[in-house]
């Protein structure tokens, strides 16, 4: 997901979306949900009342653009994983990089098989599984929205 800043040409993720015909850039919109790191610090630093009314009614408006988004997110994995199971040489189909930081033809590779161990050396088809599962342990605990936060 953090590709774009990366690599130069297409990155791989949004390769993935063109192979399979996805539309992927609700993941990448996961991504825009503030942390409450971000707030607390930004509003910290706020010069004045108004700007941290105008920050939080930002970070209000960020968090509306997903709420609610879990089923939408489910189907859209749910897409890819049913689409790339029938791909058998996702990583020859990817345009080769000079900055290949992710090992991508171990990683694009055997996406029907989990190849790590829990997370180390786990490949696409994995992540995109557990991501799957995580989703539904989410879905079955009522959690209605899902984002990304990295750390």
């Amino acid at each position: 997901m953090c590709r774009p800043r990366v690599v130069e040409h297409t990155p791989e993720f949004d390769q993935i979306g063109e192979i399979t015909n996805i539309d992927i850039s609700h993941l990448y919109k996961m991504t825009e949900y503030p942390s409450e790191d971000e707030e607390m610090n930004m509003i910290d630093f706020a010069e004045n009342e108004e700007e941290k009314e105008r920050l939080k009614a930002n970070f209000e408006k960020r968090k509306q653009a997903l709420n609610g988004n879990i089923n939408q997110v489910k189907i859209l994995v749910k897409k890819l994983i049913d689409s790339l199971e029938k791909i058998d040489n996702l990583h020859e189909r990817l345009i080769k990089t000079d900055f290949d930081s992710m090992n991508s033809e171990y990683y694009f590779s055997d996406f029907n098989k989990d190849k790590g161990e829990g997370y180390i050396r786990n490949n696409f088809g994995q992540d995109l599984r557990n991501f799957k599962r995580f989703i539904d342990y989410a879905i079955d605990r009522n959690s209605e929205t899902i984002w990304f936060e990295y750390g």
